[in-house]
């Protein structure tokens, strides 16, 4: 038995500055994958171990991911998809893929369903497993080119290699013949607020429910995904598969409970966010700390240019003291705090580099002084439940203190999710009083367990939730909160 094992995972904010460069997936080729990821928590990680515990023979092509940007640049995309499309054409009786499910290139809007399109016509008789993320905008491209699609049932995403055991599991029981997978999908028009998406609240909650009810009950897989609505395409937006052993009928049945059970709570995935200056005026008030102070408009996990400056503007001008801010963006100001070395005291213009063209903003620095603290490589291994054993780098790291703020200012993109991105810099997030934080939902991986108090506060930033500030010109209409329905 040969196995094709692949990841190429992007998620594309079409309103996005930040371009994409082969080099910000990182990819790893060949042998250079399974030494990556191999005892991760990730679901290549769990495609591996379901391959060799089955003796197939295993060839891995690309294993890459980028932190979400602009739309990929299709010679970037075709680096990838090519590298992967080669290994199937050699031949192979499984693919399992490890991908988002809302990657958009420089003209495709569907990157995952072209890739799967590509695949089918190489490799009619294969049988073909997909694990995505929960925030896919899932599309009939996709689904009418994979036998089995599943995504994942948590946000924070702590379930990655769980959605990989599901997937490859069925595609292993289709291969001997266990199970005939029928698959079926649908949409509603809505857009959800990504900060709505939480899987632990209401409305989400009762959905991520319903699913797993109907799994128990004998279903292979079913899976809601919310969407991405910061990629402007036809088909973003919440959406549901179902996968059922040979019964076209349940699948149907499964996806329309819960497509209608989605818009029947399309109210609650609404939301509706606190001004930064009010929102900080409150934390002020708040008891015991840490008090977390969300910058949910500018996160890099969805897009953002994290270089927004909002947040901290403010933090630093109502003169709130023992915070921390993790992170902004800044390769200049992180070369200028290095060359000035640890102990140094220094002035200089920190973050707003990157203009936002589709909110119609400039680039605003601030102008901060403090002491270079901390220097590092700004390597770590996640140890959270998020992406568990994965090395990650953050670029070189410096922690600038100005008094009252710790600012950590980074060369590369990273979202804090896991609390090693300030233990590693010597920095115990549970003993500060304020933690800033440039993200949306998935602090709630490793952060939140830490902290009495979550104040969200909207910056600005492409990944806003207000759908005002955005123009929407290719998302289908109506939709719902974009057009009243």
């Amino acid at each position: 038995m040969r196995v094709v094992v692949a990841m190429m995972k992007h998620e594309t904010n079409t309103f996005s500055p930040v371009a994409t460069p082969l080099e910000r997936f990182e990819p790893a080729w060949g042998g250079a994958a399974v030494a990556a990821y191999r005892g991760t928590g990730t679901a290549f990680g769990a495609f591996l171990d379901l391959a060799e515990r089955e003796g197939a023979e295993i060839e891995t092509p690309v294993a890459a991911e980028a932190w979400p940007s602009g739309p990929v640049p299709d010679g970037v995309y075709g680096a990838l998809a090519d590298a992967i499309c080669a290994a199937v054409a050699r031949g192979c009786d499984a693919v399992l893929l490890d991908l988002h499910g809302a990657m958009v290139t420089e003209s495709l809007e569907d990157g995952e369903g072209e890739l799967l399109a590509r695949l089918r016509a190489l490799a009619p008789d294969a049988v073909i497993g997909v694990a995505l993320d929960f925030h896919g905008n899932l599309s009939e491209k996709i689904v009418g080119n994979a036998d089995v699609v599943a995504g994942y049932k948590t946000y924070p995403h702590i379930d990655l290699h769980r959605t990989g055991e599901q997937v490859g599991g069925i595609v292993f029981a289709a291969l001997k013949g266990a199970v005939k997978p029928v698959m079926v999908w649908g949409n509603r028009p809505m857009l959800p607020h990504v900060m709505r998406q939480a899987t632990e609240d209401a409305p989400m909650r009762g959905l991520i429910a319903e699913a797993a009810a109907q799994e128990r009950a004998g279903a292979l897989a079913v899976s809601v995904f919310a969407g991405f609505p910061h990629a402007d395409i036809h088909d973003a937006g919440l959406s549901v598969v179902a996968v059922t052993d040979g019964d076209a009928e349940r699948a149907r049945g499964c996806r329309d409970r819960l497509l209608d059970q989605a818009w029947q709570h399309r109210g609650g995935f609404v939301y509706r966010g606190e001004a930064a200056a009010a929102a900080i005026a409150r934390a002020r008030q708040l008891g015991d700390g840490p008090v977390l102070l969300l910058d949910h408009s500018d996160n890099c996990g969805s897009g953002g240019t994290q270089d927004d400056m909002t947040v901290l503007s403010e933090i630093l001008a109502q003169g709130l003291e023992d915070v921390v801010a993790f992170a902004v963006h800044d390769p200049a100001a992180v070369a200028s705090l290095v060359e000035a070395g640890v102990g140094a005291r220094i002035s200089l213009d920190l973050g707003g580099r990157t203009p936002m063209p589709a909110l119609g903003l400039p680039g605003r620095p601030l102008a901060v002084s403090g002491t270079v603290r901390t220097i590092t490589d700004g390597t770590f291994t996640i140890r959270g439940p998020m992406y568990t054993g994965v090395r990650v780098s953050m670029g070189r790291t410096v922690v600038l203190d100005t008094g009252g703020v710790e600012i950590v200012v980074i060369e590369r993109h990273h979202e804090p999710w896991d609390t090693g991105c300030l233990t590693s810099l010597g920095i115990d997030p549970a003993l500060k009083r304020f933690i800033m934080l440039k993200s949306r939902v998935h602090f709630r991986a490793g952060f939140q367990p830490l902290v009495r108090h979550i104040v969200e506060c909207a910056g600005n930033g492409v990944t806003t939730s207000d759908y005002a500030k955005l123009t929407f010109t290719r998302v289908r209409r109506p939709i719902y909160p974009l057009d009243e329905a």
